[in-house]
This record gives C-alpha cells, structure tokens and sequence, in this order.
C-alpha cells in the first residue's frame, strides 16, 4: 500500500507543475499585454502634448499678427490727424495774414487821403475829426487785432493741449491693450506649463506602475525557478527510489530463487536490461546537465535583471536631480521677466516725464511771447506821448516828406510780404539813402542823440522770441528794419534842430493856423511808427507761428524715432522668446530620452542572432556552441514517442514529458532573448542619432547665438546714431531751440542735461545687464547639452565595455 501510495503522490504533484507552469506563462502574458497598453498610452499622451504645443504656438503668431497690425493702424491715424491739424493751421495762418494785409491797405489808402487831404488846404474843423476819428479807429482796430491775436493763441494752445491728450489717450489705450496681451499670453504659459505637469506627473506614474509590474514579474520567475527545482527534487527522489527497489528485487531473487533456474533465463535478458538502463542512464545525467545550465542561464538573467533595475533607480535619481537643478532656472526666468515689465514701466514714466518738461517749456515760451506783446504795445504808447509833449512845434517841414516816407513803408510791406511767399529767393543788402533836411542832403550817420530811440529799438528786437543768428533772412529784414528806423529818426533830429533855429530867427511869433497845421503833423509820424511797429509785431508772430509749427516737426520725429525703437525692441524680445520656446523643445526632448532610457535595457548583450525562419534555435545554439550530435527536433520527436510508450511506467512518462516541456522553454527562452537583443542594437542606434541630433543643436544654437549677438550690436550703433542726431539736433542754435533754452535757467538746462545723461546711462546699463544675462543662460543651456552627450557617451561606452565582460565570463563558463 505504501508503495502504491507513493507513485500516486508523485503523480499527482507532477501535474500539479505544469499546471502552476501555465497559470504563471498566462499571467506573465497578460502583464505583457498590460504593459504594451500602457506603452500606447504613454505614446497619445507625447502626441497630445506636442498637439498643444503647435496650438500654442499659432495663437502665438496670430497675437503677434494682431499686435502689429493694430499699432500700424495707430500709426497712421496719429499721422493723419497731425496732418489735418497742421493743414487746419496753416489755412488759418494764411487768412489771417491776408486779413491783416487787407487792413493794412485799408489804412495806409485812408491815411494817403487824408494827407493829400492836408495838402489841398482842408479846413481845420474837418482835419481835426478827421485825425481824432483816425486815431480812435487805429487805436480800436489795434486793440481789436491784439485781442483776437491772442485768443488766436489761446485756441491754438487748447487744441494743441487736445491733440496731446488725445494722443497720451491713444498710447494709454496702446499699453492697456498691449498689457491685456501679455496677460493673456501669460496665461496661456501657465495653461502649458499645467498641463506639462499634469503629463509628466501621468508619464511618472505610469513608469511606477511598469516598474511594479517587473517587479511581479521577477517574483512569478522566482516561483518558476523554486517549482523548477522542486520538480528535480522530487525527480531524483523518485530516481533513489527506483535504484533502491531495484537492489531489493535482485537481493530477493538472490536469497530466494534457485540459481539453475535464475541462470538460465537471465544469461539471454541481461545485456539488453543493462544496456537500457545504461542508455536511460545517460539520458538522464545528460538532461540533468542541460536542466543546470539552463538554471544557471536562469540565474544569470535574473542577476542582469537585478542590476538592470539598479541603473533604473540611477536613472530615476539623476531625472530628479535634474529636475530639481532646473526649478531655480525657471525661478530666474520668471525674475528676469518681472525685472523686464520693471524696466519697462520705468521708461514709459520717463518718457511721460520728457513729455511734461516739453509741454512745459512750450507752455513758457508762449508765455514769454505773449508778455512781451503785451508788453510793446504800452511801451511804444508812453513812447508816442512823451514824444507828443516835446515835438508838437518841431515838425513845420514834415507834411512834404510824408508822401515818400509812405510809399516806401508801402513798399517795405510788399517786399516783406514777397520774403514771406519766396523764402528761397536771395535779398539784397538795402542801399544807404539819402534825405533833403533843411540844411541839405544828410546821409546815414548815428548821432549822439539819437542813442536813446537805438537803444530803445535794441531792447524792442531783444524782447522778441526769435533767434537771427542762424537765419540770414530774419538778420536780413531785421537790419533793414533797424535801418528804416534810424533814418526816420535821424531825419527826425534834423527837423527839430531845423525848427530851432527857424523859432530863434521869428522870435516864437505862430499864429493859430501855423500851430494847428504843426500840431495835426507832429501826430502824423506817430501814426506811421505806430503802423510801422504793428506790422514788425505781426510779422514777428508769423515768425512765432512758423517756429511752433518747425517745433511741431521735430517732436513727431522724436516720436516716430522713439517708435521705430520700440518696434525693435519687441522684435528682439520676440526674438528671444523663440530662443526660450527652442530651449524648452530641447528640454521636452531630453526628458523623453530620459523617459526612453527608463524604458528600455541599458545593456547590449551581442549574442548571436537566431535566424527566424529556423525550426529550433537550441538547435543553432547547440551548434555554436561545439555540441553538433544532438538534433533537437529528432529529440523531441524520442521524447513524444517514449510519452507515448505505454511500456514505461507512470514516473518515466512524466519525466520525458517535463523534459520535453523544458526544451520547448528554452527554445522560446532563447527567441525571447534575440528580439531583447535586436531591440537592444535598436536602442543603440537610436542612441547614435540622438547625439548626432544633439551636436547639431548644439552648432544651430552657436549660429544662433551669433546672429542675435550680431542684431543686437546693430540695435546699439542705431540707438548711438539716434542719440547723436539728437544731440545734435539740441546742440544746434535753431530759432525754437533757442527760444526753448533762453526760457530755461542755467539750472534747469543743468538739471536737464543731467537727467538725460542719467537716462542714457541707465538705458544702456540695462541693456548691458540683460544681454549679459541672455548670454550667461544661452552659455548654460550649451553647457548641459555638452555635459548631456558627453554624460551619454560615457554610459555607451560603459555599456560595451560591461557586455564584453559579461561576453568572456559566458564564454569561460561554457
């Protein structure tokens, strides 16, 4: 009973193997399944990725397209509107002169009547109104022009002040739509930046899993391994077994049976029994070898297995230590942007400062000129009434020289008025005239009494806004002007030098008449000064006009060159947001070789390819390896034949039956190991493109490097060279230049200079300061990508040298 027992027991836990053999292969397979299911995931989540990343960056482009198409709208609305300003000026500038031309003629024809009115011999009664009434309206329609002159002024000044506010409005609205961009852009990096987390958090995961699925899977081939050596175990018991049973059988047939009897028959049995056993024997030791080098091969597998799964924490520690490396850069950048919005608030307040200052010197020079308007006027009032009270008995031989005096002030006026139309026109230098005084021909000579009404002229020319020092036109008239008076006052001192002697000589007898006459004439030549002077004024303000309007011009140029620069500065900051959107794809890059390298073996193992097509590749192996009398497939035919034989006992059954299975295991051992070595050939190729890959990033990212150096030096030499036109631009003596600077005091122009110079400093100190921090991050970045390759070389060539290794151990074992 107990040796029946036995056998079935034996029986019983032999089928028990296979079957735990092909619940543990079923699970293996579904865990590779699972594991090729994850591997598709992983895969849509990169192709997800990079699917947002082109989104991101045609939203990009089109937020740019937007951008500059607004502000060349802006543009030209901002110059269509000044042009429409400037037209509106000048029309009006022009009509107002002709009306002014037109009053003037008015008044020189009615002052031409009444003169010749006064020559005919008119009566007293109707001189007299006659010159009140002239008076009374010259002195009305002088009022009445003054006044409209300077509301003229002030609605000039309120519409400027509106096209500067509408202008401040429209940049206003500019930077609150440019800020609205750079919010929204800056969401949509936050937006990327989310879901990059969220997808390396997925690929983390997904790797963690993967690793806990190995792990399984090494505990399922240890279980694999503990029944395989379970079955031997029991293999040799059963073989103890069968040598013990044998002993007793020939004990007892020794003890028992008759030797005649026992000799007879065993003579012609016993070689055959013998040499079966001896072939079983042999047999089975040569399995039992096969058996322990696979288990050794096993054995081995799972050491590589183990130090495999120690380069995979390597690999994990290096990826977090990098990424920890990369959180203080992205830290920076994020400074780098603050500090740049810092910098460029910083210059809007400037340029609204230069603003203020330019209004403010525009608002005081319109203030000076409008003083001293008001100013001449009263001075040349006082003048005209201290000269009434000591000239009414001087002026007896005026009436007949007032006729030419008119006439050429007449001519004077048309000949200014034609310098006006044909600026480009050459003037000639005025001859020196000749006066008829009472003593003769008087030519032009400055006498001793005449310093006071010069200096008098001097201080009138020196209260003007206008600067002739540089415009040979204005020097020109000026002087002409200054020329006209002094003869006028010349001829002047002659009469009452005239009159003196004639009042001596007649002993101050005058009748009524007599002194009427003079009294009517000493009041004839104020009229004309008066005239004189309201045309010097009115051609001064036209001078003011012309310089406002040549003020005008310079500031939108200043505005069109501050806007050409401020083009330039987003094209660069444009520029190197694509540098930081390539260091980020490079980035994304080396985390999925990273992800890659996490994936796949490190190790190549160069064994020899099995052919696929072959029918057994222990066959091949069996081969290469010297061992060239065993056919696998005719072994396992002997093997299917012997299970099949049912003259074996049950115990011999199983055994060829396990062997059979084994061998077919390590056929399909043996092919699992040659896909794992083509994949890994693979992976080293793929590891060859990638550094070849890299080494051109790396010479694109020089070549970059360059041309943005490049770009950035030209952007320089044009801010020099814009610079140095505005330097010069203020350096040169110009009539609004100057009027500008003789308005401020030698401390404001200190103060001034000082703060331009502080600006351009600090302009140029920043600039400095972020290309140096642009070239230290490009510097970096190229850097680890050297450190990257060289890391990658190192660990290829670690890899041959340990499979070489690994190749002589195998080679010494076998």
């Amino acid at each position: 009973m107990s040796k029946g027992r036995k056998p079935e027991k034996s029986e019983v836990m032999a089928d028990s193997v296979p079957a735990t053999n092909e619940e543990l292969r079923s699970k293996i397979m579904d865990l590779q399944i699972e594991l090729q299911q994850e591997r598709g995931k992983v895969c849509k989540l990169r192709e997800r990725l990079q699917e947002q990343r082109q989104a991101r960056e045609l939203e990009q482009h089109k937020h740019a397209v937007a951008l500059t198409d607004l502000r060349a709208k802006l543009h030209e609305e901002k110059l269509r509107e000044i042009a429409a300003i400037r037209e509106t000026l000048a029309r009006q500038h022009e009509a107002e002169l002709a009306r002014t031309i037109k009053i003037r003629d008015t008044e020189v024809q009615r002052l031409q009547g009444l003169v010749n009115a006064l020559r005919d011999g008119a009566a007293d009664k109707l001189k007299n109104a006659l010159l009140a009434e002239a008076r009374e309206e010259a002195r009305r329609a002088f009022d009445g022009e003054r006044i409209k002159l300077q509301q003229e002024i002030q609605e000039q000044k309120m519409a400027r002040k509106q096209a500067e506010e509408a202008l401040a409005n429209a940049l206003q609205a500019d930077k609150a739509k440019a800020a609205d961009l750079r919010t929204a852009y800056q969401q949509h990096q936050d937006e990327v930046h989310r879901i990059k987390r969220d997808c390396e958090k997925d690929i983390r995961r997904l790797m963690d899993e993967l690793k806990a699925k190995d792990r399984v899977v090494c505990a399922l081939e240890r279980e694999l391994g503990l029944q395989a050596g379970y079955a031997q175990k029991l293999q040799l018991q059963k073989e103890a077994l069968d040598e013990q049973l044998g002993q007793v059988r020939e004990a007892e047939r020794h003890n028992h049976g008759s030797p005649k009897r026992e000799v007879v028959p065993g003579l012609g049995e016993n070689p055959d029994l013998l040499n079966n056993q001896e072939v079983e024997e042999r047999d089975m030791r040569r399995f039992q070898l096969k058996i322990a080098e696979l288990h050794s091969v096993i054995r081995k597998l799972e050491d590589r297995n183990a130090l495999l799964a120690d380069e995979r924490n390597e690999l994990l520690k290096r990826v977090r230590e990098a990424e920890s490396q990369m959180k203080p850069m992205f830290e920076k950048n994020k400074r780098l942007s603050k500090k740049n919005d810092d910098l460029l608030q910083t210059l809007q307040r400037m340029e609204e400062k230069l603003k203020n200052l330019s209004r403010e010197n525009a608002e005081m020079v319109s203030q000076q000129s409008v003083q001293a308007q008001m100013k001449r006027p009263s001075s040349l009032t006082d003048l005209t009434h201290a000269h009434e009270e000591q000239e009414v008995e001087f002026l007896k031989l005026q009436v007949a020289e007032q006729r030419g005096i008119i006439d050429e002030l007449t001519q004077e006026r048309d000949r200014l008025v034609m310098s006006k139309k044909n600026r480009k026109k050459p003037f000639k230098l005025p001859k020196r005239h000749v006066v008829e005084t009472y003593f003769g021909f008087d030519e032009e000579s400055i006498d001793s009494e005449t310093s006071s009404l010069t200096s008098y002229n001097t201080d009138l020319t020196d209260r003007t806004p206008a600067t002739p020092e540089e415009d040979l036109e204005e020097s020109i008239s000026r002087e002409e002007s200054e020329l006209r008076f002094r003869q006028l006052t010349r001829e002047y001192q002659a009469l009452q030098r005239a009159y003196a002697l004639l009042q001596e000589q007649t002993g101050g007898s005058l009748d009524a008449e007599r002194e009427a006459r003079v009294r009517i004439c000493c009041h004839l030549p104020n009229v004309v000064i008066s005239r004189s002077c309201c045309v010097w004024l009115l051609w001064q303000d036209s001078k003011w006009v012309e310089e406002k309007q040549y003020l005008l011009r310079t500031n939108q140029e200043l505005r069109e060159k501050m806007s050409a620069l401020q083009q330039a500065e987003s094209r660069l900051q444009a520029e190197v947001q694509d540098a930081r959107d390539q260091n980020e794809l490079l980035e994304f890059r080396v985390l999925e070789l990273e992800e890659r390298e996490r994936r796949s073996p490190a190790l190549n193992l160069h064994m020899s390819a099995f052919p696929e097509n072959s029918s057994s590749a222990l066959q091949v192996y069996c081969h290469q390896e010297g061992v060239k009398d065993v056919i696998i497939p005719e072994l396992m035919k002997k093997l299917d034949i012997l299970g099949d034989n049912g003259n074996l006992r049950n115990e011999e059954q199983v055994a060829v039956i396990q062997a059979g299975t084994v061998i077919s295991l390590c056929e399909k051992w043996l092919k699992q190991i040659d896909s794992t070595e083509a994949a890994l050939t693979q992976k080293m190729i793929d590891l060859e493109n990638d550094k070849e890959l890299f080494s051109k990033q790396k010479g694109f990212l020089e070549e970059e490097l360059d041309y943005r150096k490049q770009a950035l030096d030209q952007a320089y030499m044009r801010i020099e060279e814009l610079e140095a036109t505005l330097y010069s631009a203020l350096q040169q003596e110009q009539p609004a230049c100057q009027a500008v600077a003789e308005s401020l005091t030698d401390r404001q122009r200190e103060e001034l200079r000082l703060a331009v110079d502080k600006l351009r400093r600090q302009i140029l100190r920043q600039s400095r300061q972020y290309d140096s921090q642009i070239l230290q991050e490009r510097m970096e970045l190229l850097q680890q990508a050297q450190q990257r390759i060289r890391e990658l070389e190192d660990r290829i060539d670690l890899q041959k040298r340990q499979i070489k290794e690994i190749e002589e151990k195998v080679h010494t074992q076998i």
